[in-house]
């Protein structure tokens, strides 16, 4: 990020059905902070059946309204376009239902301000003195899937699923979500395959709800499905290669494998009887192998195509957004 001596913070909040705890969080939110200038909160309300709206609107908070209920992805990723519109340098996430500090803000977009990150994710887990009070399941759960995610973009983070987050302009500029569950395993996957810096800042969350029930991950056989298959997507639209290349190895293993024991029994009987099945098998798993990297060689060559088509939706919003700031 260009330095600067002073940036405007906009606190962006996805909100459904959080009347009881939304003003709370809105009105915790420092008002000073060292290095910014200007404050802006933005509630996106989605699709609440509640007084969300009423709730927010009445702490102080700009709000998007939703007609229905779109997920906790689209919310998120409307509070990007309306902080951007809002001339944001710097985007704050955070959670509706008071479960984050919101004193910790300025420890999260400091990096971002000494232009050491270009976003800066909240951990729960990275300081064993500040993990929280929470069901086994669902640490397991998220040390789980932290694994998959460093595995998939080289990353060393403890924790990816908190939404307590900061995002740099150019982040949000460059950000394109197209999951509606969820977000926080797509935004992390996409930066990161995009080269830019995420580092993680340990703080003190509280593990269970004090009012009402998770609304993502409420079913966590179903939140860790969505998840996976989000992270599945990225990865094979991001690293094609090594998907289908690898899918592609994989049989052509198993057409040598099979190859060879048909061509030795060949070789020492003179008859293909009684494996002809195996001769078959062989030519089966050569073509899957064979359609497999062509599959891979033209999925590298779109991948080539989208980094330049990101590129292009990047230089697009920014000059849209540039102007209206």
């Amino acid at each position: 990020m260009d330095q600067k001596k002073n940036f405007k913070l906009v606190v962006t909040i996805p909100a459904y059905n959080e009347a009881a705890t939304v003003g709370q969080v809105i009105n915790s939110i420092p008002q000073q902070i060292e290095g910014i200038d200007c404050i802006d909160v933005v509630v996106i309300n989605d699709g609440s059946e509640d007084e969300t709206e009423k709730a927010a609107s009445e702490a102080g908070a700009k709000v998007v309204t939703f007609t229905h209920n779109k997920g906790l992805g689209a919310a998120f990723g409307q509070g990007f376009k309306s902080a951007l519109a809002l001339g944001a340098d710097i985007i704050v996430n955070i959670d509706a239902d008071g479960q984050f500090n919101t004193d910790d803000i300025p420890k999260l977009i400091k990096p971002i301000i000494q232009g050491q990150a270009d976003m800066v994710t909240a951990s729960r887990f990275a300081d064993k003195n500040l993990i929280p009070d929470m069901p086994w399941i669902k640490k397991w759960g998220n040390f789980r899937v932290a694994n998959i995610v460093n595995n998939l973009t080289g990353q060393k983070l403890h924790d990816v699923s908190c939404g307590f987050r900061a995002y740099s302009r150019d982040a949000a500029l460059r950000a394109t979500l197209l999951g509606g569950h969820t977000y926080t395993h797509e935004i992390i996957l996409e930066l990161a395959f995009r080269g830019l810096k995420i580092i993680e800042v340990p703080v003190e969350v509280i593990g269970v709800r004090k009012v009402g029930k998770s609304k993502v991950a409420s079913n966590l056989w179903k939140y860790g499905w969505n998840s996976l298959i989000i992270m599945l997507r990225a990865f094979r639209d991001y690293r094609p290669m090594k998907v289908f290349g690898g899918i592609s190895l994989f049989f052509l293993i198993l057409a040598i494998i099979t190859g060879l024991f048909v061509s030795i029994h060949f070789l020492t009987t003179g008859a293909f009887r009684p494996y002809t099945f195996v001769a078959f098998f062989t030519g089966a798993f050569a073509f899957i192998a064979l359609i497999c990297y062509i599959t891979a060689l033209l999925a590298g060559m779109l991948n080539r195509l989208r980094i330049l088509q990101d590129e292009q939706l990047f230089l697009l919003r920014k000059q849209e957004y540039d102007k209206e700031k």
